[in-house]
């Protein structure tokens, strides 16, 4: 059982032993003896006992850890004696004299220099650490602030994390010299007497007592240059994760103010949060927590690629670290449980049928079948949410409208034309996507033998955009003839049948009589089916004017040009909305 005490070294509390203590003691009696008298002899030792804390700093697991005789062995051991650096001038020239091999240099440590600074000493810092001449780094930080902005943020994040070179051991770790008595000394004469001269003097005494290696066999030197490149593109890696996370951040920063909190730009999507949004969250709210479940990550990854560039580089802290864990979490959850409200939100669907009986002026006339303009203005710089716009009647009162509306040919089951209209919507529930179909606003109109149909569907904006959708199924009588116009292409739906197998629009413009079996005969088709498909088919057309490409299948329309006033694309007359 041994007996502990308590010390303050370098205000920093250690339990130690007290075999370990006394030797530490005379280590530190012995050392204030060689230096008193000497200038700065204070600030030496106050450096060399600081740096003696961080050597047990460095060996300890634990706080609670008890300093052996054995851990300050290997301190003193790196710090060396007094007496390997004093030239006694009472000494004798035949008597032998100790001699002591200094440590090899160290690996540099990050510092910002504050003896060389301009503003906060990051680029006289960096010149120590990468080897380069600090007039040419702070021109690249200058030219990367004036053209791209992070030149400015890359400093301002030096400058917060890494820490500046305050005591003579961290200004030596920033040199990469070797942290012990000697080079204490050292430096800490240099504020009295010369630099200079000091410097001259004291590398010469290195070089008379520093024993000759030998040369590095060839072995050596391939593991070298492995090495290097490993770092190298391991600092490539760290350069390649700053960008990342700061243009990154950046870009969120912006968007956050700009579109999340003050709405200052028109940000596609924005205008639709509302109507599509069932949460009740307020857009600033879901931008916070996408920002923060963006941002987060992207600044660990930040962090990462500055600990790879940086190898002191000061640790934000453990309370840091959890308080941005717990917040990234918090966010995620909470937009999961918002993700989850509203995809329930388009988990039923609800439809209701209109069924009318259409009375014709001249039952045996052809039955014409078009589209109406609803007269509702609408604008292709919009945002939609599927096929689903704004809009705006006579009056300039803001509305949901779509153009989601099928047309459906079925076989009457008796003499008279027949008209079902199916809305459906959907919604949280069965009832609730019922009652959001009820409120679909849409007509049609009997001209004679022409039925008009509604080329949209509307709905007001507070029932918010649901899928809301319009099927209308008209019920012809055997043998009762129908044409649809130009305007239907692109409405009609799927699985009309027809004797000429046309697919979807590709009845359009033909006169057809309903069969018996339900299925329609064309009156005036083309005898060879390769002329409709020819004319069906479209063109592509490539010259000095540009590109010009209109396909159809079968009905399903798709333009593009492309020329000198840019790219114009149409897909469909059904999706011109």
């Amino acid at each position: 059982m041994n007996k502990t005490v308590n010390i303050n070294l370098a205000n920093t509390l250690f339990h130690i032993d007290d075999d370990a203590y006394n030797k530490l003691r005379r280590y530190l009696e012995s050392i204030k003896r060689s230096f008193s008298g000497t200038p700065g002899s204070d600030e030496i030792i106050a450096d060399i006992e600081a740096r003696i804390a961080e050597l047990f700093l460095e060996k300890m697991e634990n706080e609670r850890q008890v300093i052996t005789q054995k851990q300050v062995d290997e301190v003193i051991n790196v710090m060396g004696q007094p007496e390997d650096y004093m030239v006694d001038e009472d000494i004798f020239e035949d008597e032998p004299k100790k001699t002591y091999t200094e440590p090899k240099s160290r690996a540099k440590k990050l510092y910002r220099d504050i003896d060389h600074k301009y503003i906060g000493g990051v680029c006289a810092g960096l010149e120590h650490y990468l080897g380069f001449d600090a007039l040419w780094i702070r021109l690249i930080f200058i030219l990367l602030a004036i053209f791209t902005g992070f030149g400015l943020v890359a400093y301002i994040l030096l400058w917060i994390l890494v820490p500046e070179a305050a005591t003579t051991s961290q200004k030596l770790d920033m040199r990469g010299e070797p942290v012990n008595i000697s080079n204490i000394e050292r430096k800490v004469k240099e504020g009295f007497d010369d630099v200079a001269d000091k410097v001259k003097n004291v590398d010469y005494e290195k070089v008379g007592n520093k024993v000759k290696s030998s040369s590095k066999t060839f072995f050596d030197a391939i593991g070298d240059i492995i090495m290097f490149l490993f770092k190298v593109f391991g600092k490539f890696i760290g350069i390649l994760l700053i960008i990342i996370g700061a243009a990154t951040l950046i870009g969120l920063f912006i968007a956050l103010f700009s579109v999340g909190l003050l709405n200052a730009v028109h940000f596609p999507g924005v205008d639709f949060y509302e109507i599509v949004n069932t949460t009740g969250a307020p857009v600033w709210v879901v931008s916070l927590l996408l920002f923060f479940a963006f941002a987060i990550p992207f600044f660990f990854v930040l962090y990462l690629g500055l600990k790879i560039l940086v190898n002191n580089l000061k640790s934000i802290g453990n309370i840091a670290k959890f308080s941005l864990l717990g917040l990234w979490l918090i966010s995620m959850g909470v937009l999961f449980a918002l993700g989850v409200r509203q995809a329930a939100e388009f988990a039923n669907v609800g439809s209701i049928h209109e069924k009318d009986q259409i009375l014709m002026e001249n039952p045996t006339d052809t039955l014409l079948v078009k589209m109406r303009s609803t007269g509702f203005e609408h604008s292709m710089e919009d945002v939609h949410f599927g096929r689903m716009t704004f809009g705006y009647d006579q009056n300039d009162n803001r509305v949901l409208i779509s153009d989601d509306v099928d047309i459906k040919v079925r076989k009457s089951d008796d003499d008279y034309v027949r008209i079902n209209i199916r809305k459906d919507s959907h919604g949280s529930t069965s009832l609730v996507a019922r009652d959001r179909a009820k409120e679909i606003n849409y007509g049609y109109e009997l001209l004679g033998n022409t039925i008009a149909l509604d080329e949209h569907l509307t709905t007001d904006v507070s029932n918010k955009a649901r899928d809301q959708e319009v099927t209308v199924t008209l019920h012809i009588p055997e043998g009762r003839t129908v044409r649809f116009e130009e305007s239907t292409r692109g409405y009609l739906g799927r699985g009309i049948d027809n004797d000429k197998e046309y697919y979807r629009s590709g009845i359009v413009g033909y006169v057809w009589i309903m069969g018996n079996d339900g299925e329609l005969k064309c009156q005036d088709c083309p005898e060879d089916p390769e002329e409709n498909e020819e004319e069906e088919g479209g063109k592509i057309i490539i010259n000095e004017d540009g590109v010009d490409i209109n396909l159809k299948d079968r009905g399903d329309s798709f333009e593009m040009k492309i020329n000198e006033d840019g790219i114009k694309v149409k897909a469909g007359e059904k999706n011109n909305i």
